[in-house]
């Protein structure tokens, strides 16, 4: 036998790419046509093209090996609590952005477009299984809209930035930026999910502004624009638009603690964030920050049935993929009925889970 033959990798499926993730899906494909028509389906085409590219796949790989990391300070000793990306992270961040999966189908549904939720339902099912890490900044901003609609001012501020569909990374003048991106900090440690617990105090100066003084547990993607956090004001807990950098271009006070060591979801950071006279606005009434913030959440929460849907197929299609491709006693494992009863089973939980996010 030669070095070559020894070196040769035979019986291996090859990758799974090249191959359009929204066509080529016929559950997916029959949900759009059921909720939205033929237009809304071609419309979807070019994502689902793209995301089903090689390249897409090792910019996942290569945002998941490559961690995000917190820079607390600059080379001089400036506090600048920034979190540095792999330039993967941003190439996917750009497309996802750029396909309108962020918060533009509220200013398309503003518009007339009555399909532009169900559109973005499907795109964002289909783009995640490139990397569903980064989907989460993606998830928040689109979700960040109902709960803004508490205060028409800080809408009508925040909500075209955020439905942008215009990737502008980095900490700037909020008015300066082509597009923006939303977060949520509600946990804290003495609480959990019991926010009712939690004791960051928000202290009025006046107008709607208020500062913020404490430490939150747990704030997905601290390296966002704006973020909707709760606080204990005067008359209870109370949600509060927290700006990452102030109007004129000056940072707030936010430090971010550390990034969160985690199991999963390894490309996208979480923190621990600290406030110390922290600026933040008003959204709603005093005392009903749930009820505010639960607009942002029930958004969130649409999102991890599509994200758990995406996961499901994205497992479906490269198992079917390999036993197509993988032979064993004398033929491919797809010829084998018990394989066969496998796939079939895992299709049916694929195909049942992308329907129901779809009709959700």
């Amino acid at each position: 036998m030669s070095a070559s033959d020894i070196r040769r990798v035979t019986n291996q499926a090859p990758p799974l790419a090249g191959h359009n993730v929204v066509t080529g899906d016929a559950a997916l494909s029959a949900a759009v046509l059921r909720h939205a028509g033929e237009e809304t389906l071609e419309s979807l085409v070019s994502l689902g093209a793209e995301a089903g590219t090689a390249e897409a796949q090792e910019h996942g790989r290569l945002a998941n090996r490559f961690h995000p990391e917190l820079v607390p300070y600059d080379r001089y000793g400036n506090r600048i609590d920034e979190v540095a990306f792999h330039p993967s992270w941003h190439w996917l961040m750009d497309r996802a952005v750029g396909h309108g999966l962020a918060a533009a189908p509220w200013a398309l549904a503003e518009k007339g477009e009555k399909n532009a939720h169900v559109r973005r339902a499907a795109g964002f099912l289909a783009w995640s299984q490139t990397e569903p890490g980064h989907l989460c900044p993606i998830s928040m901003t689109y979700a960040a809209v109902p709960a803004l609609r508490a205060d028409e001012s800080l809408a009508e501020e925040w909500v075209p930035r955020l439905a942008s569909t215009t990737y502008d990374f980095g900490p700037r003048d909020p008015a300066e930026k082509l597009g923006a991106l939303a977060g949520m900090g509600m946990t804290e440690k003495q609480g959990g999910s019991d926010v009712r617990l939690n004791i960051t105090e928000a202290r009025p100066a006046g107008d709607g502004v208020y500062e913020l003084h404490g430490h939150k547990w747990f704030t997905s993607a601290p390296m966002n624009d704006v973020f909707l956090v709760l606080a204990q004001a005067p008359d209870g807990l109370t949600c509060f638009l927290v700006p990452r950098i102030l109007p004129g271009g000056s940072r707030n006070r936010l430090d971010v603690v550390r990034l969160k060591d985690k199991l999963g979801n390894r490309s996208n950071a979480s923190s621990e964030l600290e406030f110390r006279g922290t600026t933040a606005y008003r959204l709603g009434e005093e005392g009903r920050g749930v009820r505010t913030i639960i607009e942002m959440v029930a958004a969130t929460r649409l999102d991890c049935v599509l994200g758990s849907a995406s996961l499901m197929r994205r497992a479906v299609a490269e198992a079917s993929w390999h036993v197509a491709h993988r032979s064993a006693f004398g033929s491919t494992l797809a010829d084998k009925p018990l394989m066969q009863n496998v796939i079939a089973d895992l299709a049916v939980e694929s195909e049942a889970a992308t329907t129901l996010a779809m009709r959700l």
